[in-house]
C-alpha cells in the first residue's frame, strides 16, 4: 500500500502562512493497492487536489469509502473533476452502514440549493457494492470496519494487504463511549501491531476536559493507546482549524 494524506484538518478548512506546514485541507486519504485500485476514503476539501492528480495521471477507476456524513468529511466531493468525465467509473462501498446510506449521501451533497449541479447531471458512472458491517475486499486489500466512537456514529478501518496493516480512525473520541462506540481496550485490539495507525487527535489535554463528549480525543489519549497497541508508526489527524503549525510542533 501507498498511503497519502490529503486533508487531515477538522471542522473546516483552513488557509494562510500559518498553516502551510501540516496543510489547511479537511479529511481525504488515497490507498493505492498492489493491484492497482485506488481507495479514496472521505471526501474533504483534500479531494479536490487528489482529483487534479489522478486526472493528470490518466486514472479514470476509483473505490470510495466513507467513515460518516458530517460535513467535514463530505464537503470536498462536488469539486473532485473526475465526477465530470464520462470515462470516470467510481465504485461506491455500502458504508458506514449498509443500505442506502451511502447512495444517499453522495445524492445529498450534490443536490440544489446546495449545490447547483444535481447528482444525476454527473457524467462519472457509479456503482454501489455491499460493505460495512463486514470485512470486504478491494483488489489486493481486506478492509476491516469498526465502530467510531463519535456523535452520530461511523466506522473505522484497517486495510490489510500484503501482511501490512493500516488503521485509520478519524473522529474517535478514547475519553467518552457515544452511542455504539467502543472502549480504548476494543480499539487496542483492533489496532495490535499495526504498521501506521492515523487517529483523530484534536485536542490537547488542558483543553480536553471542556470538550468531552464532542467525539474527538485528546492526543494523550491517542499516544496511549499507539503505546499500549505496539503499532510502528503514529499519525494524528483531525487538527483542530485554529491550531497554527507552530503550536502542533511545540506539542
Amino acid at each position: 500500500m501507498v498511503i497519502t494524506c490529503w486533508g487531515s484538518r477538522g471542522s473546516i478548512p483552513v488557509s494562510g502562512r500559518e498553516y502551510i506546514k501540516y496543510g489547511g485541507d479537511t479529511a481525504c486519504m488515497e490507498i493505492r493497492a498492489r493491484s492497482g485500485d485506488i481507495i479514496i476514503v472521505d471526501a474533504g476539501t483534500g479531494i479536490r487536489r487528489l482529483g487534479n492528480k489522478l486526472t493528470k495521471e490518466g486514472i479514470q477507476h476509483y473505490n470510495f469509502i466513507f467513515t460518516h456524513a458530517h460535513w467535514d468529511h463530505i464537503m470536498g466531493l462536488p469539486f473532485f473533476k473526475p465526477l465530470y468525465s464520462n470515462q470516470t467509473k467510481i465504485k461506491v462501498f455500502r458504508c458506514p452502514y449498509a443500505g442506502m446510506y451511502a447512495e444517499k449521501l453522495i445524492t445529498r451533497v450534490l443536490t440544489p440549493p446546495h449545490f447547483p449541479v444535481k447528482y444525476s447531471d454527473l457524467s462519472a458512472e457509479f456503482t454501489y457494492e455491499d460493505g460495512c458491517p463486514h470485512t470486504f475486499q478491494i483488489g489486493s486489500v481486506t478492509v476491516v470496519p469498526i465502530h467510531l466512537s463519535h456523535p452520530n456514529g461511523g466506522k473505522g478501518y484497517k486495510f490489510i494487504e500484503n501482511e501490512k496493516a493500516f488503521v485509520f480512525l478519524t473522529d474517535n473520541e478514547l475519553g467518552y463511549m457515544h452511542p455504539n462506540g467502543l472502549t480504548l481496550n476494543d480499539y487496542v485490539r483492533f489496532s495490535s501491531q499495526a504498521d501506521l495507525l492515523i487517529h483523530d487527535a484534536e485536542f490537547t489535554p488542558e483543553e480536553y476536559h471542556r470538550y468531552i463528549e464532542w467525539g474527538h480525543s485528546s492526543y494523550a489519549d491517542v499516544l496511549k493507546l499507539a503505546s499500549r497497541a505496539g503499532v510502528k508508526k503514529l499519525g494524528l489527524f483531525h487538527l483542530n482549524q485554529d491550531r497554527t503549525d507552530d503550536a502542533i510542533s511545540s506539542n
